[in-house]
């Protein structure tokens, strides 16, 4: 596996490849990698010849300067993980490989509406700083295939418009979200919670099931849904940011007779020191009934 933190250097080994129609499978990450990571990585070898992945903690996507400096980072267990899982070559770049001008003088990406709502009101310039460094990587590697999890759904929603309106010629995929035996969503964040905090942060996926349970039997009255959801967080000691029913195919409010199978139920909450997302996507969760 070849580690490299320079975009030449990056290029020179990837130019060969492209020559020769060498499929490049990408995937980004924050580092501290799990389970869920190294899922990604398994998909990107299935879907192309050679994987590239990254590390690389962005400043630019953190709203708040104490978030960033606690972000857990392990880059050396990281590369252990990623060469045992089988990948060609990973990207380490530093700040100043990503904004040469520092971030102040930077030319920036913005995705309108998606990067608004949910967790973008919740935490403004996030998704500037998530849609301004994939679409720096993705010209760094020009990869022939991005895979991002679906536990961050709006992320992923955001990536796939991002990459339809420039042109970009990356073909992003979504892999299933993995999940502890507890049912919590498997998270770098998650190393923010105490033992007990772990446990009932399983409570956010018995809320999603449940809420999915009640629009599998015909309940489509999206605000009582939405307010109960909210109201099994509350109970178990969250603080809630938003529990919302929308359309799975752009995260906006959906009409009464919307088909079941198009919502997905997303979410995000506050648990001690950790911040909690996760989603269902109802076509996940008929299939599975």
């Amino acid at each position: 596996m070849l580690v490299v933190d320079d975009v030449a250097k990056l290029r020179a080994i990837l130019k060969p490849w492209k020559s020769n129609n060498v499929s490049i499978g990408f995937v980004p990450t924050m580092g501290n990698l799990h389970a869920g990571h190294l899922s990604l990585i398994n998909r990107a070898k299935d879907e192309a010849d050679k994987v590239v992945a990254s590390i690389y903690v962005n400043p630019l996507q953190f709203d708040r300067p104490d978030d960033l400096s606690r972000y857990p980072r392990t880059l050396e267990d990281d590369l252990q993980s990623l060469e045992t899982d089988g990948v060609d070559v990973v990207f380490t770049p530093s700040d100043k490989m990503i904004y040469p001008d520092g971030i102040e003088m930077s030319t920036k990406v913005d995705v309108p509406v998606i990067s608004r709502i949910l967790c973008g009101a919740h935490r403004p310039g996030h998704f500037v700083g998530v849609a301004t460094v994939v679409c720096k990587l993705f010209n760094m590697v020009e990869p022939d295939v991005a895979i991002f999890g679906e536990k961050d759904f709006q992320q992923l929603m955001l990536i796939r418009r991002m990459t339809e309106d420039l042109n970009l010629p990356v073909k992003v995929l979504g892999a299933e979200t993995l999940r502890e035996e507890n049912g919590l969503a498997m998270s770098s964040r998650n190393n923010y919670l105490s033992a007990e905090e772990r446990d009932t942060a399983a409570t956010i996926y018995r809320m999603l099931r449940s809420l999915a349970e009640r629009l599998a039997g015909g309940d489509q009255y999206y605000p009582g849904l939405e307010s109960d959801g909210k109201a099994l967080l509350e109970a178990a000691g969250f603080i809630p940011d938003y529990v919302s029913v929308l359309r799975k195919i752009d995260l906006q409010q959906p009409a009464p007779e919307e088909p079941v199978k198009d919502l997905v139920i997303v979410c995000a909450a506050i648990l001690g020191n950790a911040r909690l997302i996760d989603n269902l996507q109802l076509s996940h969760y008929l299939a599975a009934r």
